[in-house]
């Protein structure tokens, strides 16, 4: 598993430009609404690549970055000029309205891919070949099927954790009530090997179900201490940021966020939809960062204090898909207005770089 440098000058360095602006974070508030930063921009950035179509998740190979595109269904490569070459195109994909090629991710020299095809969502295993710069995808498995599947809340993102376990987010498709059930696998967050099957510490027995009562969850990250983070979106109230427990029930259709119910674990976080929609998420250092779709920001949580965060980059670049953390320690933001939803601009969706020095 590719291993993420995470300086703490690129944290400091969009510190340092909150700050100059007025920026910095008020102390939290004791009110269940989160103690939001006025809107800062932060640099230095560069734009990567752009003429990115529908794009949704990136995954770093040998140093080399990949791309997913929801709608052509392609796995594009980006040099370091930011040229794009397409390493292939995933099989048996039908995109429709929020469903398509979504979350990719990389171990151990294969890459895979969460895909909508019919009437279900489904894992794919692929072999890269080839070396950076002529990068392609040999033969492939399907390690998962039968995810249910909508035109809107599939989930969609997929990540290897800290012990080597692949992770999913599987939205609950429409079906509400789905998310508490435990014998389905949608409104949930999922563990499993690299190759599908069960590992034996999962917290439910003969289950893949890691945490339930989700509605569309697409954001998964863990700190150095191995915590998992997840973001959510909600329906009209709250949007949340979650720390994920083994077990865990994160209340949907039953509760949005902050309840204070025993049988239900609250948010660290949450926002207005309006002002959030959070998709993907990274840490670097010590801090977590959302990029949000409908809220046209990146926000800067701090991992010693989730209750607060600063926000950045506010409608500088329209809808923000994904942020990851990049092999030299920069933050890469993937925009995405190219989706339906958005407005595109010239050039659009690009990848942004947030430099760490």
């Amino acid at each position: 598993m590719l291993s993420i440098a995470r300086p703490a000058r690129l944290t400091a360095a969009l510190g340092a430009v909150a700050a100059l602006v007025g920026c910095s974070a008020p102390a939290p508030s004791t009110s269940p609404v989160p103690s939001t930063a006025p809107s800062a921009s932060a640099a230095p950035t560069s734009v990567i690549t752009e003429d990115l179509a529908a794009p949704w998740s990136i995954a770093f190979h040998e140093g080399r970055a990949l791309v997913s595109e929801r709608d052509t269904a392609c796995i594009l490569e980006i040099a370091a000029d930011g040229t794009t070459r397409e390493v292939g195109v995933i099989a048996d994909v039908e995109p429709r309205g929020e469903g398509g090629l979504l979350g990719i991710a990389v171990h151990d020299g294969d890459l895979y891919a969460y895909a909508t095809g019919s009437g279900e969502n489904r894992i794919d295993r692929y072999d890269l070949t080839g070396e950076p710069g002529a990068l392609g995808l040999g033969a492939s498995v399907t390690i998962l099927d039968g995810i249910p599947a909508a035109g809107n809340h599939n989930g969609g993102r997929i990540a290897f954790g800290p012990d080597g376990m692949l992770y999913a987010t599987a939205g609950d498709a429409g079906d509400r009530s789905s998310a508490q059930d435990l014998d389905s696998l949608s409104g949930k967050i999922l563990r499993m090997t690299p190759d599908g099957g069960i590992p034996a510490d999962n917290p439910f027995a003969d289950s893949l179900v890691y945490s339930y009562g989700h509605r569309n969850p697409q954001g998964l990250a863990w700190d150095d201490d191995g915590t998992l983070y997840a973001s959510e979106f909600g329906q009209d109230t709250w949007d949340e940021l979650n720390v994920i427990e083994p077990g865990g029930n994160y209340g949907w259709p039953d509760a949005e966020g902050i309840v204070e119910s025993h049988d239900m674990i609250d948010p660290v976080q949450q926002w207005s939809p309006a002002d959030a929609s959070p998709s993907g998420i990274a840490i670097s250092d010590d801090t977590l960062f959302v990029a949000n779709l409908r809220g046209e920001r990146l926000r800067a949580v701090p991992l010693d204090d989730p209750a607060i965060s600063t926000e950045l980059f506010a409608g500088e670049y329209g809808r923000l898909r994904d942020v990851v953390a990049a092999p030299d320690g920069s933050l890469w933001i993937l925009t995405n207005n190219t989706d339906g939803r958005g407005e595109p601009r010239d050039a659009d969706d690009r990848i942004i770089r947030v430099n760490a020095d």
